[in-house]
């Protein structure tokens, strides 16, 4: 019994699974708030270009 316990406390490849683990959760973590910056950007870009072309197309309307 105490073999076997003994050989349990040396075993490592659960701490490695662990670690690749943390690991993959803070990779997800790091795209998730690229994505989430990412997408605010082009939300403000896009809504900066509609309201250019909006009031274009209002100007161009007053000339007919």
């Amino acid at each position: 019994m105490s073999k076997l316990f003994s050989r349990f406390l040396k075993d490592e490849s659960g701490a490695t699974a662990i670690e690749y683990g943390l690991i993959a959760a803070l990779i997800s973590v790091a795209i998730i708030a690229g994505a989430s910056t990412l997408g605010n950007t082009l939300n403000n870009t896009f809504h900066t270009i509609s309201t250019k072309m909006s009031t274009a197309n209002t100007q161009a309307s007053g000339y007919n």
